[in-house]
């Protein structure tokens, strides 16, 4: 049955029971431990000056005040991980407006040019 499975799903037999050995369960009981290590600091990151940062702001902010390097990556995939999240600001109203008001403005010609498009195409 297991190996009926493997073939459907596309994985080696070996790799299924790798998966589940308990070597592979210690990896990532490891790797949540450091999680949590790293959430702590990108917490105390995230907190500081009382302002809610992303996490590029994060990044630096831990290599400004706290001469930590991480990527960005992990850094992300970690506030993912534990709902982490920035409120994300709202865009500036008048700045919409503007742009809404200069769009479909009509332009003065006073050069009075007029240009004439042909088609310079090969013909079949």
């Amino acid at each position: 049955m297991v190996s009926y499975l493997c073939t459907v799903a596309g994985v080696s037999k070996s790799g299924y029971y790798n998966y589940f050995s308990m070597k592979s369960q210690e990896q990532g009981r490891r790797k949540d431990k450091k999680d949590e290590e790293v959430k702590e600091v990108i917490l105390k990151a995230y907190r500081f000056k009382n302002r809610k940062k992303g996490a590029r702001q994060i990044k630096m902010t831990l290599v400004g005040q706290f001469n930590v390097v991480y990527n960005l990556k992990p850094i992300q995939r970690i506030m993912k991980k534990f709902g982490i999240i920035c409120p994300i600001r709202k865009a500036n109203p008048y700045r919409r407006l503007m742009k809404a008001t200069q769009e479909h403005r009509a332009v003065p010609n006073p050069l009075k040019r007029e240009f004439k498009q042909e088609f310079h195409g090969r013909s079949s």
